[in-house]
């Protein structure tokens, strides 16, 4: 009996290895550990599909944050270089500020982004005093027979930045028209900003005009605009933030070949999850809303793109896997749907050069298998981040039969970037 009991142990012992051998061939496991769970993805990049040009990432240098020290060069460096331990920023967005002093420091700002090969637009927290109801900066609403002044105001900053070797991309006509804090603000509907838009928008001839750069992405109020052929002849490029109202495209600002940037976001969250979440809103804003530029809040802050140490941030590097190498007039290429969808795909081309930007929001590692249809390509370089690793620059992968896989960790960004 003991010889017959040893044999069915035996035999449960077998069987229960097999079942096992069975499971990690189902998942496998991740090499480099050998015990992270690893699973299996495959999507198709349509390398002939032309979606939305991209203008760019950015930040922003308005007022002073608390505890924080003004740029230094080197931080500069960081923010807007696009080298290894650098973010790869290409847009500033400075304040238009009524008194002196406050413009002379938004100019150095520009003067130092621009030298950096960057460009600066310019948005007013509010009118001067003097051209509103309540004679205040902080509330109120815009004299309406101040309309034609405050136009002349906007342009006139813009020559200012110009004359003082800065020029502005464009002026905003307000910062969140459709929010009353208790700070620097005014009060603008939808049907004003549509009839300022109009009636004076022709007035700013040095620069660009970008309206209406809502708290939330309120597509009523934007609508309301774009339904005018006046205000829609004098508005250059469409701005808002995502404070809410969802990120969705505005079909009719397509339609009208209108540009639609977000600019200002942040979350003072600092996580490891806070922070993919920011790469995870990068990709939604491209693919889902279909916006073509997208400018965080600040620049150096806690929880913004360097710390207060000048340091570059976990935040920074994520982000820095679409701004360091998506440049500037890159188009977004069609993604089929991935078949773990814990893996956002999103691609694009600088000029020839595609690049592919991973997001594995998962907990399992991910072997990705990327196809490109429509276009060719002989190999890439991979970059990660994790919790341990910034953008860390990996071997080249041999691309063949236009496919190649890569283990995508779990809880990470990469970035593929053709030789």
């Amino acid at each position: 009996m003991a010889s017959i009991s040893k044999y069915i142990n035996s035999s449960k012992q077998f069987l229960l290895v097999i079942i096992l051998l069975a499971a990690c061939s189902k998942k496998g496991t991740d090499t480099s550990t050998g015990t992270t769970p690893l699973v299996y993805a495959d999507v198709t990049i349509q390398a002939n599909e032309n979606n939305q040009v991209i203008q760019g990432f950015g930040c922003a240098t308005v007022f002073t944050p608390p505890n924080t020290s003004v740029l230094t060069t080197e931080e500069f460096d960081r923010l807007f270089g696009s080298g290894n331990g650098q973010v790869g920023l290409n847009f500033l967005r400075i304040r238009i500020a009524s008194d002196d002093a406050w413009r002379a420091t938004e100019l150095n700002h520009a003067k130092a982004a621009i030298q950096r090969g960057a460009k600066v637009f310019a948005s007013p927290w509010s009118p001067p005093a003097r051209m509103k109801t309540n004679n205040n900066i902080i509330g109120g609403k815009l004299i309406p027979d101040s309309a034609a002044a405050y136009a002349k105001y906007l342009n006139d900053f813009a020559l200012y930045m110009a004359a003082n070797g800065a020029p502005v991309e464009a002026v905003s006509v307000q910062n969140e028209p459709d929010w009353d804090p208790n700070y620097e603000s005014c009060v603008w509907t939808a049907t004003e900003m549509r009839d300022f838009l109009k009636n004076q928008g022709g007035l700013v001839t040095a620069t660009r005009l970008m309206a209406p750069e809502l708290v939330n992405n309120n597509q009523t109020y934007v609508n309301t605009i774009l339904s005018d052929p006046g205000a829609v002849a004098n508005l250059d490029i469409i701005g808002t933030h995502l404070y809410g109202g969802g990120l969705v495209e505005n079909a009719t600002a397509k339609s009208l070949g209108k540009e639609v940037w977000m600019t200002e976001h942040l979350d003072t969250l600092t996580t490891l999850d806070a922070n993919i979440n920011t790469a995870i809103e990068i990709h939604d804003c491209f693919t889902k809303a279909n916006f073509n530029a997208y400018i965080w809040w600040y620049g150096k802050r806690f929880y913004g793109l360097i710390g207060q140490d000048g340091q570059v941030t976990k935040r920074g590097y994520m982000m820095s896997h679409f701004a360091r190498f998506v440049k500037p007039g890159a188009v977004r290429l069609g993604a089929g749907a991935n078949s773990r969808n814990e893996v956002l795909i999103s691609a694009y081309r600088n000029g020839t050069k595609k690049v592919v930007v991973a997001i594995n929001r998962g907990s399992y590692d991910v072997k990705q298998k990327i196809t490109f249809q429509g276009g060719s390509a002989t190999a890439v370089i991979p970059y990660v981040t994790t919790s341990s690793k910034n953008a860390e620059q990996g071997q080249a992968i041999t691309i063949t039969a236009n496919s190649f896989e890569h283990i995508i960790p779990a809880k990470s960004v990469m970035t593929f970037v053709e030789q």
